[in-house]
């Protein structure tokens, strides 16, 4: 079998049964924070049973890029085929979803974020001529920070990392209580910007209006025509959760609020930071996966 057949098949079993185990991960809840802090804390728990994956992943490309081609020796076709076929069928479904997800029509939204590369507001021109330039104002607000921070690209990959969870309900809840939080984040950062809470609320509550309407109207209106995108971040988020919102809009700006929106972390920043363990681990690989492997596969030398 040739080094990068088998490094795909061992990446497809080892590394699908290690996230099988790792999405058990308990989805616990903390109301205590800011929604700031709470969306961050929220999005690094969808990821913390993929890194053991990503760890192993690497190993396996350490060894893969140490071991010579071909492989000598056959790999038994059995143990191929019962470790590999439920978590390529697993890749696969997540993979075709997140494609779906790409290509079909976008839900009736009023006002939401769509793009992943370079995202942009689209806000329905019929519904904007009958609001209030405030609430229209607090509304961009809104999907100017989803904007800002790059969301519907972030909505799709925490879609995709969820869906390579299947079927643990752990990950569907980890990825609702980040959507939640989201929200809540976005909203508190377009008052800080000078959005107005009970604007914003109305247009929340006129952005639902609207899509209901839509909905049962059928078509999308001719503005909306050109729009491809499905992932996007919309102004209303959960309908459970409105209640909430709502609410936390028309009170007064919470004062642990920080007073300036923050950025997502500079790319070159974090790749400092992570550059050096991914070298770590493929060495760890190369220096000793040929000693692990050969046995556990029943390899010749």
């Amino acid at each position: 079998m040739e080094r990068e057949s088998l490094l795909a098949l061992l990446t497809m079993s080892f590394g699908g049964l290690l996230l099988q185990l790792c999405a058990a991960w308990p989805s616990t809840d903390d109301r205590r924070r800011t929604p700031q802090a709470l969306e961050r804390r929220y999005w690094f728990r969808l990821w913390y049973p993929v890194i053991p994956t990503f760890v192993v992943v690497l190993w396996l490309i350490g060894w893969a890029l140490r071991e010579p081609d071909p492989v000598p020796g056959p790999v038994d076709p059995g143990v191929v085929v019962a470790l590999s076929v439920p978590f390529v069928t697993m890749f696969l479904r997540a993979g075709l979803r997140a494609l779906w997800a790409l290509m079909r029509r976008p839900p009736q939204t009023a006002v939401s974020t769509v793009g992943l590369i370079q995202p942009q507001v689209i806000f329905a021109p019929f519904l904007a001529k009958q609001l209030d330039d405030d609430v229209v104002r607090a509304a961009l607000l809104h999907e100017q920070a989803h904007v800002r921070h790059r969301d519907p690209l972030r909505i799709w990959l925490a879609q995709l990392v969820t869906d390579l969870q299947w079927p643990w309900p752990q990950a569907p809840r980890r990825l609702e209580r980040w959507l939640e939080a989201l929200e809540l984040a976005r909203d508190d950062e377009a008052r800080v910007q000078g959005a107005d809470g009970s604007g914003l609320a109305n247009a929340i509550l006129a952005s639902l209006r609207y899509r209901n309407e839509a909905e049962s109207a059928g078509p999308l209106p001719a503005a909306w025509g050109n729009v491809r995108w499905s992932v996007q971040a919309p102004l209303t988020g959960e309908a459970r959760v409105l209640r909430e919102r709502i609410a936390r809009l028309l009170a007064p700006l919470p004062s642990n609020v920080g007073h300036s929106p923050r950025s997502a972390p500079r790319w070159y920043r974090v790749a400092w930071l992570v550059i050096p363990l991914v070298a770590c681990v493929i060495a760890c690989g190369a220096e000793y996966g040929e000693q692990v492997l050969r046995p556990l596969l029943g390899l010749t030398s």
